[in-house]
């Protein structure tokens, strides 16, 4: 345990329903044995010296105060409440803030219960009008201290109050993860059975199964394995930190060891005549059009080298949701593009259908792409599939292949996020060509049960110097696709745009903006491209070729 305060005298405060009413210190001979016996395992060492007095709550009776000199710090504080104890930890705030909040607060009180696994005084102190998801200091909730201390019963009867599964502390922390620290697996099962993220990210990046490997609790990992854990961010997680904590580098080796031992092995998928028949039933016709055939482009006019980067993501089916026609192609046709532009194979990566998870977009965007980027070199990232908006916010995702519109902040990647993370990247130029539509109102857009297509849209992002993003549709559209060209609209004229040798992304938008306008009307649909920041602003740069 941390040590957080010092103080020459420090007074152990308790926790109170309403208001406490203090009396006169007894005498320690006044407590009962087991109490006091209690109070010193738990809350002093041997050589301290300690000073115990009762105060009474109106409604929790006695209470028993433990105050010691003997060291200059605190611990844990351990409170004596008819025979039980609660465990209270300071970190950020005044011992006599702290007295007054805990003196008024159920929603402190309900915290204290939950850790204990006191699930009747959870009970009582839900039905006084606490707040389920209160937080503390901390960010931390009743749901996060059941689930830290292993109170499985109080956390099945949270969740059933409404508790938020989902939420994180300050540090960014989530109920698995706490659980994890302390490889309780039974704990750990119930969150992911009710949907929390198994591979959402703490401020530091790292995961519940970073956390159950440093701490070797194998159960724990298997578990998570189990369950679609990211095994690869983990080790590049802890790999990463081996290098910035030197002194722990044997404790990160272990750990990686544990997760290396435990890899699930890639299993033979049997082959079986029906599904064959199902897939090939489920595939689109062969449609032939005039971007298939590649561009020959000469050396002399290729300004694409060793140190540029490509991200290329093409969702076509999805886990639960409809097609979104012809992105899987689309993708593979623009990374053919692009090798004939100058990437290189080993800088592209190309990611499809069940292959783009959330864990695997935000591994290739957050891992693998800031390994690879060079301070002088360029970065493409390509995406087509469903797009969706956040209700409440209006906020813009990226729906993964496991993605689920009705809770995008777990199963979404936001495009805020994706532009904050290219943002931090030290690349000269990063080009991103969206052939997707985040509005609900159809096409490559999903939108949640119950909720409609929003008429306004968020603001814009305001995008680093370095970042120009080249978007199939404006605000409310729908980015659609061509059946009699097999391709995204979008991609077909960005693609033939490259073909037919426009060089720069302004110069490519000016050129599609109109055409895609025009094929989009001859399907009924409204849709026009979109760039930011203004073409005008971009005269001479983000160039792909000469």
């Amino acid at each position: 345990m941390k040590r957080i305060f010092s103080f020459e005298l420090i007074i152990l405060v308790l926790m109170t329903i309403t208001y406490l009413i203090p009396l006169e210190a007894f005498a320690t001979e006044m407590i009962p044995g087991e109490v006091l016996q209690e109070i010193r395992k738990m809350t002093v060492s041997s050589d301290q010296e300690i000073e115990i007095s009762t105060t009474i709550s109106r409604e929790r009776g006695i209470i028993y105060v433990v105050k010691y000199i003997g060291d200059d710090y605190v611990d844990e504080i351990r409170l004596a409440k008819k025979g039980s104890f609660v465990n209270v930890v300071f970190y950020d705030i005044t011992m006599p803030e702290r007295v007054y909040k805990r003196g008024l607060s159920q929603n402190y009180q309900i915290m204290d219960a939950a850790k204990m696994g006191d699930i009747v005084g959870v009970k009582e102190l839900l039905g006084k009008g606490a707040d389920v998801n209160a937080k503390d200091s901390n960010g931390w909730t009743a749901l996060i201290w059941a689930a830290m201390e292993g109170k499985i019963d109080v956390i099945n009867f949270l969740i059933s109050k409404g508790a938020n599964v989902y939420v994180k502390d300050n540090m960014g922390w989530t109920a698995l993860m706490r659980a994890a620290t302390k490889g309780h697996t039974s704990v750990m099962e119930l969150l992911i059975n009710k949907g929390i993220d198994v591979n959402a990210k703490a401020n530091d990046g790292w995961t519940a199964l970073t956390e159950a490997a440093w701490y070797g609790h194998v159960s724990a990992v298997y578990l998570l394995l189990n369950k679609g854990a990211d095994i690869d961010y983990a080790i590049i997680r802890l790999e990463s930190q081996a290098i910035k904590d030197p002194e722990k580098t044997s404790y990160y080796k272990q750990a990686i060891a544990l997760l290396e031992r435990l890899r699930p092995k890639k299993e033979m998928v049997s082959q079986q005549l029906p599904s064959q028949v199902a897939v090939k039933q489920d595939i689109h016709p062969v449609i032939k059009s005039d971007i298939d055939e590649l561009p020959t482009i000469v050396n002399k006019h290729k300004i694409i080298g060793d140190k540029d980067i490509a991200i290329i993501i093409g969702i076509e089916k999805y886990q639960g949701l409809p097609k979104s026609d012809y992105s899987k192609n689309d993708a593979k046709l623009v990374k053919d593009y692009l090798k004939a532009l100058g990437f290189q194979e080993r800088n592209i990566e190309l990611i499809t259908d069940e292959k783009a998870t959330l864990s695997a977009i935000t591994k290739t965007i957050e891992a693998w792409l800031p390994n690879r980027v060079k301070p002088d070199g360029r970065v493409f990232v390509y995406y087509s599939g469903h797009g969706a908006p956040e209700p409440k916010t209006g906020d813009a995702y990226i729906v993964p292949y496991d993605g689920d519109p009705n809770y995008l902040e777990v199963t979404g990647y936001p495009l805020k996020r994706l532009y904050a993370k290219l943002g931090e990247l030290k690349a000269k130029e990063v080009i991103v060509a969206l052939d997707s539509c985040f509005s609900g109102a159809g096409g490559r857009s999903v939108l949640a049960k119950g909720a409609r297509p929003l008429v306004i849209m968020a603001a814009g992002a305001v995008l680093p110097s370095n970042i120009v993003v080249l978007s199939a549709t404006q605000g409310t559209q729908i980015s659609t696709s061509s059946p009699e060209k097999g391709h995204g609209v979008f991609t077909y004229y960005f693609l033939k745009a490259l073909k037919e040798g426009k060089k720069t992304i302004s110069e490519i938008y000016e050129h599609i903006k109109p055409l895609v306008e025009d094929e989009a009307k001859q399907l009924n649909v409204q849709q026009s491209p979109s760039i930011n920041p203004d073409a005008e602003k971009l005269k001479g740069r983000f160039i792909l070729r000469r």
